[in-house]
């Protein structure tokens, strides 16, 4: 029997789709590895290519002058980017019916590591919690930005994923509106918090340890779990215990903590499914919601091994073909 399952956070439903459901080692990627070289001539995340790129915002450096060799992880504007730093925040209308503004904001790339082939959940635990801290320091960066209203991290993996580089980066974008669906989730979010006085990624988090069939890492500082209402097969939250609404508000030490769970969790990804395409986000308060108590930052790893198509696209509802408890089981197995 097919379930209809809620997510406590957003009221969103999702199908668990029984019927059609799959073995978590269904999913594996079947295709061979496709060979990629440590360096590449013409990539502008190369060492010695880096002219190919705007100036560097941040450098985690050894040697050498800006813009030069010697870097581990460097932070560039994104060439190609998606809003400009520059331009009015007026809205205007156009015959009083369709609104617009100008494409605001700050869109850059986070060059993970010198090294073209490298995967991030294969990268040393170092160099994993070096890019984390330039996520950090740019977020506190952008923060100081008036004209910045949202701050996202993400990363994309693999041609499924929509990366358009092999070379491992991932990106931050700020954003001079908060859009529908992240207000929708604040509401939800502050809507529970009325009623109950609580947050409701902290009681999910205290839900999820106490039943322990999602749960897939439990430490310190944070919990590994695949929802409740999974919209996708082994769809992934990294929640932090402590109760807070902003990324910006982690400290140095367990930003480095969050290193090792990410680089763990996306390990098991990696060497379960056999290099999955994946997106990852960090979801995080608007900058000027930072203080608030009923929302809490997490990060969400959605692999791409299913494609949405036309019911999903029409009703909003995905359909999941498999049981997030049988998939977190199967990731905590060695």
């Amino acid at each position: 029997m097919p379930q209809l399952r809620q997510d406590p956070t957003t009221k969103e439903w999702v199908i668990i789709a029984s019927e059609r459901s799959k073995r978590p080692d269904n999913f594996k990627k079947t295709e061979p590895p496709i060979e990629i070289p440590a360096y590449k001539e013409d990539c502008p995340f190369c060492p010695g290519n880096e002219h190919l790129t705007p100036s560097e915002t941040l450098a985690y450096r050894r040697s050498g002058s800006p813009n030069s060799k010697g870097w581990w992880v460097r932070v560039v504007p994104n060439k190609f980017p998606a809003l400009s730093p520059e331009g009015s925040l007026e809205r205007k209308e156009e015959k009083g019916f369709f609104r617009m503004m100008d494409g605001v904001g700050i869109h850059e790339v986070v060059i993970g590591s010198p090294i073209h082939n490298q995967l991030f959940p294969l990268t040393e635990d170092k160099q994993v919690e070096e890019v984390l801290l330039a996520y950090r320091e740019r977020y506190l960066a952008l923060r100081d930005n008036p004209r910045i209203k949202l701050i996202i991290i993400f990363k994309n993996h693999g041609q499924a994923a929509g990366t358009s580089l092999e070379h491992t980066h991932s990106q931050i974008v700020g954003t001079a509106v908060v859009p529908s669906n992240i207000r929708k989730k604040l509401q939800e979010a502050a809507r529970y918090y009325d009623d109950r006085g609580r947050c409701v990624y902290c009681e999910s988090i205290q839900e999820e340890l106490h039943f322990k069939k999602r749960i897939v890492l439990d430490t310190e500082k944070f919990v590994v779990l695949q929802p409740f209402a999974s919209r996708v097969p082994f769809e992934t939250w990294i929640i932090p215990k402590e109760h807070q609404a902003s990324f910006g508000l982690i400290s140095v030490e367990d930003s480095k903590k969050f290193a090792k769970v990410l680089k763990e969790t996306l390990f098991r990804l990696y060497s379960k499914l056999n290099d999955p395409a994946y997106n990852f986000v960090i979801h995080t308060s608007p900058i000027k919601d930072e203080q608030e108590d009923y929302y809490h930052w997490h990060l969400q790893i959605i692999p791409r091994l299913t494609t949405p198509a036309g019911f999903e696209m029409g009703s909003g509802i995905f359909i999941n073909v498999s049981f997030p408890e049988e998939t977190a089981q199967f990731l905590r197995e060695n």
